[in-house]
């Protein structure tokens, strides 16, 4: 079993979509990034990736390059999940946690779980997502930003 570990940062902005495990979650502000700017999809491939020994996030979709501008991460997320099959690699399990201040984000975690089971090919059972705030502090507590960390867990190839 190998395992991995990612987290992503992201600004708020106004007048950007907010969208987190592919879920479009309404709200005043949105992440700003490269891409869509998804840090709960970029810290779990920065997880994926981390524990298959394959680099990171910026090596496979560098913001340096147009074709990634405006991204869907889930294309990402697709992505690596067949370079881990490719390479023998299946995924056990997914545990995740989103820092936010605002909005609220119980309501859409089972969207989240269920657009992350897709992509990822297993059981939304196997999917793990929670929510907390800051408690007011740094730049998540005064809503500037979002953060995400993820740890995965891979079976080796046989």
């Amino acid at each position: 079993m190998r395992v991995g570990f990612g987290f992503d940062v992201h600004r708020l902005e106004f007048g950007k979509d907010l969208i987190l495990g592919g879920v479009h979650i309404p709200h005043e502000t949105g992440l700003s990034g490269h891409s869509d700017a998804d840090v709960l999809i970029h810290a779990i491939v920065d997880a994926l990736l981390g524990a298959a020994g394959l680099g990171d996030i910026g090596s496979h979709f560098p913001d340096s390059e147009d074709r990634f501008k405006d991204a869907n991460s889930r294309e990402f997320l697709k992505h690596v999940t067949q370079l881990l099959s490719d390479s023998g690699f299946s995924i056990s399990n997914v545990d995740a946690t989103v820092v936010a201040e605002a909005p609220r984000l119980s309501p859409y975690i089972s969207s989240m779980k269920q657009n992350l089971s897709d992509e990822l090919g297993m059981d939304a059972d196997r999917i793990n997502i929670k929510a907390t705030t800051n408690e007011r502090m740094g730049f998540v507590g005064r809503r500037e930003g979002i953060a995400a960390y993820a740890i995965v867990s891979l079976n080796e190839p046989r």
